[in-house]
């Protein structure tokens, strides 16, 4: 008998976001760039706009242009297969979905006039939360203490001294929810 290489559907959480992603820059090009701003992307509307609160979620979904699209999913296709054997698809969603949230909230607060679309938070959630996947009771590792310091610190310094186009607020906001995260789902390792 031959072995026969399947294909398998490994990570289905993780698949289903980049595929949904990629769904939603197809989208957004068939409408020559109407679908985005409308559904996918997160900025100050009235609270009587039906569509913002759900934007407050849908917004990791939408992308710039392939490119900002390839560089947030080669990051979830590397990291986010690792933390859903670990964790659990269930709740690796749950934390995307709260990252979301939280991301958006945040963004809404301090850049009332400006626009956020991606899954930059996301990215910086599942890189701080996979820094904890080789945890030990009573040790921390040395290597998410650099992660925290890497990702976290050269955000806040370009958050301060760039003035790109680039949502540094949502990668400090997204890695804090990684941080948070996996010190719950790990505390009992912790101590």
């Amino acid at each position: 008998m031959r072995n026969i290489f399947r294909i398998h559907f490994n990570a289905p959480t993780t698949l289903s976001f980049a595929l949904l992603s990629l769904l939603v820059l197809g989208l957004d090009s068939l409408t020559n760039g109407s679908s985005t701003p409308l559904l996918f992307a997160v900025y100050r509307a009235p609270f009587s706009d039906p569509l913002m609160y759900p934007r407050l979620f849908f917004h990791v979904l939408g992308h710039a242009n392939m490119s900002h699209y390839f560089n947030n999913m080669l990051i979830i296709l590397l990291v986010g297969p690792m933390l859903e054997e670990k964790y659990g698809g269930q709740r690796l969603a749950f934390m995307m979905t709260i990252t979301a949230l939280v991301t958006g909230v945040i963004f809404l607060i301090f850049s009332p006039h400006a626009m956020m679309l991606g899954a930059s938070g996301i990215v910086f959630m599942m890189i701080l939360l996979g820094s904890y996947t080789n945890l030990q009771r009573g040790r921390v590792p040395l290597t998410l203490l650099l992660v925290l310091v890497v990702f976290l610190g050269r955000e806040i310094i370009a958050g301060v001294t760039i003035d790109d186009n680039i949502a540094n607020l949502a990668h400090i906001v997204g890695g804090i929810c990684g941080a948070v995260f996996g010190f719950i789902v790990n505390r009992n390792r912790l101590g």
